[in-house]
């Protein structure tokens, strides 16, 4: 398909110019070159997007540009070229401390991923954007605490005023990160760094901080670099597009270019391993599927790889209406393995410190559903609308207020705590963040093995370290990690651990709670992959909890979507995706960005007749 649009850079002096950047660092294992000869410019105005998986250098680069890295790192080579309005085009690796100090913050801003760990806790939301302001800006405190509430409102935070008064832990995830976008915008920087804003947000939330950016970029003429793992967040934001594998630039290009015509097997695995709307897959296309592995064990292109392009990987994987059918026939002729029926999770919490009122938060509120034998029910929903709470209180980890749960027709309600643990053999929980669910001092093996002993499965040590490394190699890892430590292992590895030690209690369900919510798509498309694999050579039935509306249609048989703590809709996939009743649920579905070329195109001559009242 040709491009409708011109890709060419505009013709004046870049902003910001990386020329052959190099940056390592020295480990014990030796030295680790995390960004390898990377070039690129940025113009006035340009929106560039760089993706690529995690340890591919794109956050590395972003911070070398910030003259950010510590050591054990360090710029081993290349330019840094920057137009500053203090210092002239300046190479920024070469200029002083002091110097790079008046440029970072001021003329180049960066907002990190993660908000709460860039947030002081201890300081007002208001208080740390007025110390940007007052740091490079002559002011007063008055004038700078009036241009905070004025960077609130055009980050269109509410009450304004109030936000200013609050503290990091008082505001949800999406409004701290229009805290940190008005801190780095306090300024008026030419340039702003991006560095995964939108991860692990809900699609809502995402939504409206993807067009935030669009429009801060039209009303400020700022250039912004956006960093991301997942193409399709970039896809309606961005001008162009760098494609970041092991610390290279392996392809880059304008995005309808990226989109409609990826060149290398890399890029074309990004874009076909998300899952879609539009269809049902069997299994999710991976990049793997797309290169090979050479003597050293690097990924490369194969001559003749499984798949040539996206369209192919897609279409080889599709399923059929009549296939869909049948399996939701199958389904509904068993006896439920789980039923809930009017269930109820309230809290009390105190008004205020002093106050003597008690407010009640129904954070599950009339809940009632079944699950059966061999199905995945999906669970949807914005964070807070009572999702987790659900996934808990079925597990009884939260005692329910009212109602009734039922496991292969008992009920688990009144259960004494002997007989639920024993229960917790069958019932078992994937939670969201597979660090947290491993002791760092313990090696995996250990880990996998020690629910097994308190449960009393199989009669000794060696049975019990024969079934780890069996399972180990379930989940496609090696036998000889059993000795390694989590810290050792990536977000995905880790959360391949925690399935393996899930699957050593031979459950018969399993509450999936954000399970992937926080991986790059290339790496959820393979833990996707493996829950289906694993659902069908063991039997398992799943509650998949998500705020994905794309990855819950992927792997449910059923969705149901929750809003403030009750069931606003329930339906196959197909009939909730294409004709949702409840506009909670249509809303959700017109956040996911989908980076389709018509909505690229669209995107693209918005842009231009922006630029043009400009």
């Amino acid at each position: 398909m040709q491009n409708p649009f011109n890709p060419s850079p505009p013709a004046q002096e870049p902003l910001l110019e990386v020329r052959d950047l190099k940056t390592q660092f020295k480990t014990n294992a030796g030295i680790i070159r995390a960004v390898n000869g990377v070039s690129f410019t940025v113009h006035k105005g340009e929106t560039i997007g760089i993706v690529g998986e995690s340890g591919s250098g794109k956050s590395v680069t972003a911070l070398s540009v910030m003259r950010l890295i510590d050591q054990p790192g360090r710029i081993e080579g290349g330019n840094i070229f920057f137009n500053s309005k203090q210092f002239g085009r300046i190479d920024m690796p070469q200029i002083s401390s002091k110097d790079m100090r008046k440029i970072r913050g001021n003329e180049i801003s960066m907002i990190f991923q993660e908000p709460m760990s860039s947030l002081n806790p201890v300081y007002t939301c208001g208080d740390q954007v007025m110390e940007s302001i007052l740091l490079h800006q002559e002011v007063s405190r008055k004038v700078a605490r009036q241009r905070t509430i004025e960077l609130f409102e055009r980050v269109k935070l509410p009450m304004p005023a109030s936000i200013f008064t609050s503290y990091p832990h008082q505001i949800s995830g999406g409004q701290k990160q229009r805290v940190m976008i008005a801190m780095a915008l306090s300024c008026n920087p030419q340039l702003l760094i991006a560095d995964e804003p939108t991860t692990a947000l809900d699609v809502t939330v995402q939504s409206n901080i993807l067009k935030l950016f669009a429009e801060i970029r039209h009303e400020l003429d700022t250039s912004l670099i956006f960093i991301t793992h997942d193409l399709s967040v970039i896809a309606e934001i961005a001008d162009r597009v760098l494609v970041m594998y092991q610390g290279k630039i392996v392809e880059e290009g304008g995005v309808w270019d990226i989109f409609a015509n990826p060149k290398h097997p890399y890029t074309k695995g990004l874009l076909a391993c998300r899952p879609r709307l539009d269809m049902k897959l069997k299994v999710l296309p991976t990049v793997a599927d797309f290169m090979g592995v050479n003597e050293e064990g690097t990924l490369v292109e194969k001559e003749s790889g499984k798949y040539r392009s996206v369209g192919e990987a897609l279409l080889y994987n599709v399923q059929s209406q009549s296939e869909i059918d049948a399996q939701h026939q199958a389904f509904l002729k068993k006896k439920p393995i789980l039923e809930a029926q009017n269930l109820c999770t309230y809290y009390s919490t105190r008004g205020s410190w002093f106050s003597r009122n008690k407010e009640v938060i129904k954070a599950v509120d009339n809940v009632s559903f079944k699950v059966y034998p061999g199905e995945t029910l999906g669970l949807v929903g914005e964070s807070g609308c009572g999702k987790t709470t659900l996934g808990r209180t079925l597990l009884r980890l939260i005692e329910p207020t009212a109602g009734e749960i039922f496991f292969e027709g008992r009920s688990i309600n009144k259960l004494p705590e002997k007989e639920m643990r024993r229960l917790r053999r069958q019932i078992q929980i994937v939670f969201q963040d597979p660090y947290a669910s491993l002791n760092p001092r313990h090696a995996i093996g250990k880990a996998i093995m020690e629910p097994m002993k308190i449960h009393g499965v199989l009669e000794n040590e060696k049975q019990r370290r024969d079934k780890v490394m069996y399972l180990l190699e379930r989940v496609n890892l090696k036998p000889d990690y059993f000795n390694r430590y989590p810290h050792e292992f990536s977000g995905g590895q880790r959360q391949r651990i925690c399935i393996a030690r899930t699957l050593a209690l031979e459950p018969k369900f399993i509450v999936c709670d954000e399970s992937v919510s926080a991986l790059d798509v290339s790496v959820q498309a393979q833990v996707l992959n493996l829950l289906n694999e694993l659902k069908q050579d063991f039997g398992l039935t799943y509650i998949f909890i998500s705020h994905d509306l794309s990855v819950v249609k992927f792997i449910s048989d059923r969705v149901m979507v929750m809003n403030n703590g009750q069931l606003v809709e329930t339906g196959y996939p197909e009939e909730l995706y294409e004709n949702p009743k409840d506009p909670y649920t249509q809303t959700l579905i017109n956040s996911i960005p989908l980076g389709k070329l018509e909505d690229i195109r669209k995107a693209q001559l918005a842009r231009k007749l922006a630029l043009r009242k400009t």
